[in-house]
């Protein structure tokens, strides 16, 4: 079941960097009426959140402390591109939290996804570590990836087909 997830992982963050590609230092922190999360943020929430789901596998935090602050869940997005680091760094982020990720899960193997949940406040949801890392990886990303598509489309900019879809 680890490679069928991150597999499904891997495809959400080529959307993702297909989603952000064409886009400025500034239209990465622009918030338009009614959608707040901007892609700075976006990208910032989702490498936080790797850094959250791999607490839950054993890892030790590995970002900056203020990433919680300014990505971790009820965190306000803000229109300030100094608040921020910049594109490349937050996917450079976001590609070493899935790094990470990965070889977590590669070594710890389905059974370990059968184990449950460390964080008791999310057990009622997630009886079991797979439970959240599915959530995590595939519904919670493809949450984001949403966004990001009803941000491009208040911005004005052009569509970006997912990738399944561009045969």
């Amino acid at each position: 079941m680890i490679a069928e997830v991150l597999n499904s992982y891997d495809l959400h963050l080529e959307f993702l960097r297909t989603l952000v590609s064409d886009l400025s230092a500034e239209q990465m922190v622009s918030q338009p009426e009614r959608v707040p999360n901007h892609p700075a943020w976006t990208v910032g929430h989702l490498a936080f959140s790797c850094q959250a789901i791999g607490g839950e596998l054993g890892l030790k935090a590995w970002l900056p402390a203020d990433w919680e602050e300014k990505f971790g869940t009820g965190s306000t997005p803000v229109a300030d591109e100094s608040a921020y680091p910049g594109k490349e760094a937050l996917l450079k982020a976001l590609a070493d939290g899935k790094s990470r990720l990965s070889a977590a899960l590669r070594e710890m193997g389905d059974v370990g996804l059968a184990e449950p949940l460390p964080d008791v406040r999310y057990r009622d949801k997630f009886p079991t570590i797979g439970h959240a890392v599915i959530h995590i990886l595939s519904g919670h990303t493809a949450l984001h990836l949403g966004q990001l598509t009803v941000w491009r489309h208040a911005m004005q900019l052009p569509l970006v087909v997912e990738p399944l879809n561009q045969n």
